[in-house]
C-alpha cells in the first residue's frame, strides 16, 4: 500500500474518531439553541459514547467477514448522512437517537488499523500504525477545538453539517484507495460476535487490560464531558470556543506517548498502568483546584489526564498484544468494547454527580475510578512477588531433605 493511500486512511481514522468527540465541545452550543438545561444537552455526548461501544462490538468484527473496501465505504457514507440529518434536528429527543446512531455507524478507525497492518509490509507496521494512530489522535484533539469555535460562530448544526460533509468527501477516496481483500474468516455473524466475549472469559491478561482502562476511560469522559459545563456555566462565564481550546491545549499528549511506549518495553505495563493510575488521581485534584474559577488548575489537570489516559492504553495494549498475533483483532474488539463502555458509564456518572453535587463531585468519580486501578494492579504485583518467593522457597525443602 502507498505512503499516499496510509495518509489518506490516517485522516479517515482522525475524521471518524472525531465524530465521537466533537459534541464534548458541542453541548454547551445545543443547550443555547435548544433552550434545554447543559445537563440534558450533555446526554448527547453520552449517546454517541454508547453507540461507539455498541458499534465496536457489533460491526468492527464485519472487519474480519467482509471486503474491508465495502465495508468501509458504506459506514462512511451512513455516519455523513446522519450528520447531517442530525444537523437539521430541531428539538434534543431526535438529536440523541441520531447521536446513537452516528456513534454505531462511525468506527471505521478500528476497522481500517487491522486492514492496513495486513495490506502493509511486516517492517512498515510500526511507522504505519504510528501514523494511524496519529490521525485518530489529531482527529479527537482537532474535533474538540474547531467544533467549539464552529458551533460560537453557525450554532450548534455547524460542526454537524460540516463532519457530515467531511465524512462524506471521504467515501469516494477511501472507495478508491482501499484494495480488493478476501474475508479473513467465514464465521457466521453470530459467532464473530461471541468471539470476544469468549476470549474476555479465557484470557486474565484482556480482562486486566480492559477492566483497567475502562475505570480510566470513565474518569477522562466524565472530566471532558462536564468541564464544558464548568467553563460555559457562572463560574467562567466563558463560551464553547473555550473548550476547544482547552482541548487543544492537550495536543502535549501525542509527543509524550512514545516515551510511555519506551518505558512499558523496558519496566512492563503493570508500572506503567501504575504510574498513570496514580497520575489521573494527581489529575483529580488539579481538577478541583479550578472549581472556584482558576483556569491555570484545569489546563494542567486536564493535560495530565489525557498524558495518562493515553499512556495507559499504551500499556493496557502491550499487556493483551502477547496473547497471539492471529487473534489481535477479536483482542482489539474486545479490549476497545470494554474500555468505551466504561467511557460512556463515566459520561453519564459525570453528568449526574455534577447536576447534583457539582464540579467537585465529578473531580471524586475520576479519583475514585483511578483508586480502584492502583489498588488492583497493586494487589496484582503483590500477589505475583509472593507466588515468585513462593516457588524460590518451595524446591528448597526436598534438597535440605536430601542433604539430611
Amino acid at each position: 500500500m502507498r505512503s499516499s493511500a496510509v495518509l489518506l486512511l490516517a485522516a479517515a481514522s482522525g475524521v471518524a474518531v472525531g465524530n465521537v468527540y466533537f459534541p464534548q465541545a458541542t453541548s454547551p452550543a445545543i443547550a443555547a439553541g435548544m433552550h434545554v438545561p447543559g445537563g440534558s444537552a450533555a446526554t448527547v455526548v453520552t449517546a454517541t459514547q454508547f453507540g461507539y461501544t455498541a458499534g465496536l462490538f457489533l460491526l468492527v468484527p464485519l472487519g474480519d467477514r467482509l471486503p474491508h473496501r465495502r465495508l468501509l465505504v458504506t459506514m462512511l457514507a451512513v455516519t455523513g448522512t446522519l450528520l447531517l440529518t442530525a444537523g437539521l434536528m430541531p428539538t434534543l429527543r431526535p438529536l440523541v437517537a441520531l447521536s446513537l446512531l452516528i456513534g454505531t455507524a462511525t468506527v471505521a478507525a478500528p476497522v481500517i488499523g487491522p486492514m492496513v497492518a495486513g495490506l502493509v509490509a511486516s517492517e512498515r507496521r510500526g511507522v504505519v500504525s504510528g501514523l494511524l494512530l496519529s490521525g485518530g489522535t489529531a482527529g479527537m484533539l482537532l474535533s474538540r477545538t474547531f467544533s467549539g469555535y464552529l458551533a460560537e460562530w453557525g450554532g450548534w448544526p455547524a460542526p454537524y453539517l460540516l463532519f457530515g460533509v467531511l465524512t462524506l468527501a471521504l467515501v469516494p477516496l477511501v472507495g478508491r484507495v482501499v484494495p480488493p481483500t478476501e474475508p479473513g474468516t467465514r464465521q457466521r455473524y453470530p459467532a464473530l460476535l461471541l468471539e470476544p466475549l469468549r476470549l474476555l472469559r479465557r484470557e486474565p491478561l484482556l480482562r486486566r487490560s480492559a477492566g483497567y482502562q475502562a475505570a480510566v476511560f470513565a474518569g477522562f469522559s466524565a472530566t471532558w464531558t462536564c468541564v464544558a459545563l464548568l467553563l460555559t456555566g457562572p463560574t467562567y462565564g466563558y463560551d464553547a470556543r473555550a473548550v476547544g481550546l482547552l482541548a487543544l491545549v492537550n495536543a502535549a499528549t501525542a509527543v509524550v506517548t512514545p516515551f510511555a511506549g519506551r518505558l512499558v518495553d523496558r519496566r512492563g505495563p503493570d508500572l506503567v498502568t501504575l504510574i498513570c493510575a496514580v497520575a489521573v488521581i494527581v489529575a483529580a485534584v488539579l481538577l478541583a483546584l479550578g472549581a472556584d474559577g482558576r483556569i491555570g488548575w484545569l489546563i494542567a489537570g486536564t493535560l495530565v489526564l489525557d498524558v495518562a489516559m493515553q499512556s495507559g492504553m499504551v500499556a493496557n495494549q502491550v499487556r493483551y498484544y502477547g496473547l497471539g498475533r492471529a487473534r489481535l483483532s477479536r483482542l482489539g474488539t474486545a479490549y476497545m468494547t470494554c474500555a468505551y463502555l466504561g467511557g460512556a458509564v463515566g459520561s453519564w456518572l459525570g453528568v449526574r454527580c455534577y447536576i447534583a453535587y457539582g464540579w467537585l463531585a465529578v473531580c471524586g468519580l475520576v479519583a475514585l475510578s483511578a483508586a480502584a486501578v492502583v489498588i488492583a494492579v497493586w494487589r496484582q504485583r503483590a500477589g505475583r512477588g509472593s507466588r515468585e518467593s513462593g516457588a524460590t522457597a518451595r524446591p528448597a525443602g526436598p534438597g535440605r531433605a536430601a542433604s539430611r
